[in-house]
């Protein structure tokens, strides 16, 4: 861990982070707070459905929304979050939050390819997932909320720690 926060605080980023003032860092800031609630509210917003609430919407309609706004918010907060950690990375050695929030991301992300994969979801357009599905998608979106979830309030915490 120590070599790979060394490394993000000495790339180009690291150092354009540090060198241009306040601001950046607050603008930057906040592009990743707004992209991080976009994604997690995304996420809630879906797999609140897929765990059973609302059932009278329909997955693919609650999907074609949600979907698409979590694409658009994780490719904003991925390198808003990176820039960040990168500004002071090797403060962070000691902190206990970000040795937690980065393998919750990695888990958020794997359960997005589980997700996939799964024919509950990948038929959700033509039709609704039979009960087996259902309960598939289910474990899938507990997955999701514990992740995202715990990635959001280590995030948070990182700071006090």
């Amino acid at each position: 861990m120590t070599r790979l926060l060394t490394w993000a605080e000495a790339t180009a980023i690291g150092h354009f982070m540090r060198e241009s003032g306040p601001w950046t860092y607050a603008i930057v800031n906040v592009a990743h707070v707004l992209a991080v609630a976009a994604l997690f509210g995304s996420v809630l917003v879906l797999d609140l459905r897929m765990l059973g609430l609302g059932r009278r919407i329909p997955l693919a309609a609650v999907s074609a929304a949600a979907v698409p706004v979590a694409g658009v918010a994780l490719v904003l907060a991925l390198p808003t979050g990176f820039a960040l950690l990168a500004t002071h990375a090797t403060d962070y050695l000691d902190n206990p939050f970000v040795l937690v929030k980065f393998p919750a991301i990695a888990l958020g992300l794997l359960n997005v390819v589980v997700l996939n994969r799964l024919p509950g979801w990948q038929s959700r357009a033509s039709r609704e997932p039979s009960s087996g599905e259902r309960r598939q998608l289910a474990v899938v979106a507990a997955i999701s909320l514990a992740s995202w979830t715990t990635a959001v309030v280590c995030g948070r915490m990182i700071g006090y720690w």
